[in-house]
């Protein structure tokens, strides 16, 4: 009786323990295949949106650095210019030496204004101020010069070729051609005669250069500089002469 007991009650324990085993597997969670792919597929998605976005903010920082950089115009050859001005009766050349204090011989790569300055010593001669720069190689005082001087009889001299630097205009000797205008007195104003070659030889350079007013400078407009004076100190002059360089390029 005892081992019919004892094999009844292993046979209870035996579907027990199955009954268990059945309930577990019941329960546990069925994960299909694509259940199991779906976090993969996700970081997929999430890394292609994300160099999507990548690649968006790339693409609108150049179109920006694009939009920000000043105009690239093609440029005439100076070269081509200055032989130009060669043939002009009303341009005396008397180019200075080359030397690092006021020709340093280097190219203009591009032309993009005209800067107007008025000299240093009041009443002297465009010869004087442009043998001033000639003895700069010699005395190593400063490093100054300027393309074109306008006497006070109106007579223009050419000291730096349009196609080389010219030391005035600071920042800008990269890219503008320079124009000394000679004064009686301290007050800076042109006389009528230097006035009229200044507004004929800006002119004449806009033109060649398609340069607009507004790339016509003073050099104050650089720099901060009283120069030229009057044109400094009497904003209304200033525009009449930009007025009178686009009439005067009009009538050519």
């Amino acid at each position: 009786m005892e081992n019919n007991e004892d094999k009844t009650e292993d046979r209870n324990n035996e579907r027990n323990e199955d009954r268990i085993v059945l309930t577990e597997e019941t329960e546990a969670p069925k994960t299909s295949g694509l259940q199991k792919k779906i976090p993969w597929f996700v970081i997929a998605i999430s890394s292609l949106g994300l160099l999507v976005i990548i690649l968006a903010f790339v693409i609108e920082s150049v179109n920006n650095r694009k939009a920000a950089l000043p105009e690239i115009k093609p440029q005439p050859a100076s070269s081509a210019i200055q032989a130009e001005l060669d043939g002009l009766d009303w341009i005396e050349q008397m180019f200075l030496t080359i030397n690092p204090y006021s020709r340093p011989g280097k190219s203009l790569e591009a032309v993009n204004g005209i800067v107007i300055h008025n000299i240093g010593n009041p009443g002297t001669t465009a010869e004087q101020n442009r043998s001033y720069f000639e003895n700069l190689a010699i005395t190593h005082e400063t490093h100054a010069s300027s393309n074109f001087i306008i006497d006070l009889d109106g007579s223009v001299i050419q000291c730096v070729p349009v196609d080389e630097i010219a030391y005035a205009s600071n920042s800008r000797n990269d890219d503008t051609l320079s124009i000394e205008v000679c004064h009686p007195d301290d007050t800076g104003e042109f006389t009528a005669e230097s006035y009229a070659t200044a507004v004929k030889l800006t002119a004449w350079l806009c033109e060649r250069y398609d340069i607009k007013a507004d790339d016509i400078l003073r050099h104050f407009d650089v720099i901060g500089k009283e120069c030229p004076r009057y044109f400094v100190d009497n904003e209304d002059a200033w525009e009449i002469f930009k007025t009178d360089v686009t009439k005067e390029q009009e009538l050519n």
